[in-house]
């Protein structure tokens, strides 16, 4: 059957795709569960520190994003209290109670200097929830639990996400760059997405796969040193890298990176 209309008319009648689309926008249309997830990933992105209209170095920007100093020190000391008091003393309360006193310790230092609390406080509940479990076994080595939960989900998420050919990061990286998920019909942004939530996917089951014989030993002192050597650093060289990615494949355009001519 042949086509009635010229191609100038089926351009005519086929609009443009946009840049960027936000969930919903198409009147009466409901947003997807991807459109959803990803708007708010990329928020909250954003909120971390990862802006794009920003000219900061990379390396200013993951500073940002981990927190700084103070953020080294509230995701660091109240594990490295632990494997220090338990290492030395053997008393699991003491090392336990510490550790949640430390966390304790750094929200409300936040709260008395008028600082958003989220990190401290997110730090001082994931503290006592790890406390929990050994205080119930019984078993030192169970403080690590949730982190190794943590890593499978993680690391679950994006795997499955690039092999279905959902990546996460591509998920994340359209809309904070406010792409949306025109990415999808780009072959090449598709591909690195796909390796990119590979790498994140493979750092989280990395820990696991290095910590995990630690655990079963009951080494606390070599798992907790493994916890925070596989933690920050790992984490800000992977967001390093991923980030400086991304911006290649999202350059900003002259007119958006340089003020006009006056």
């Amino acid at each position: 059957m042949t086509d009635p209309l010229t191609p100038s008319e089926r351009d005519d009648l086929t609009p443009p795709p946009p840049h960027h689309r936000e969930p919903g926008d198409d009147a009466g249309e409901e947003p997807t569960a991807s459109e959803l997830l990803g708007a708010a990933l990329g928020a909250a992105a954003r909120r971390a520190g990862l802006d794009p209209d920003s000219d900061a170095p990379t390396g200013r920007v993951i500073w940002q994003v981990i927190g700084g100093w103070r953020g080294i020190l509230e995701s660091v000391l109240p594990l490295l209290a632990f494997v220090v008091i338990y290492t030395a003393t053997h008393e699991l309360l003491w090392a336990l109670g510490i550790s949640v006193g430390v966390a304790a310790l750094f929200t409300v230092v936040r709260v008395a200097t008028k600082s958003p609390p989220v990190a401290a406080l997110s730090g001082l509940v994931a503290a006592v929830i790890a406390a929990g479990l050994p205080l119930f076994t019984g078993n030192a080595a169970d403080q690590f639990v949730v982190g190794f939960v943590t890593n499978i989900a993680y690391g679950a998420a994006f795997l499955i996400s690039a092999v279905v050919r959902w990546p996460l990061i591509g998920v994340i990286s359209g809309f904070l760059m406010e792409d949306g998920l025109q990415w999808r019909q780009d072959a090449h942004k598709r591909r690195v997405f796909f390796w990119l939530s590979i790498a994140w996917a493979a750092l989280f089951l990395a820990r696991l796969a290095v910590q995990l014989p630690f655990y079963w030993s009951g080494d606390i002192a070599a798992l907790g040193t493994l916890k925070i050597v596989m933690g920050i650093p790992f984490f800000a060289a992977l967001l390093a890298g991923t980030w400086l990615v991304v911006r290649r494949l999202y350059p900003r355009s002259r007119t958006d990176a340089e003020p006009p001519a006056e």
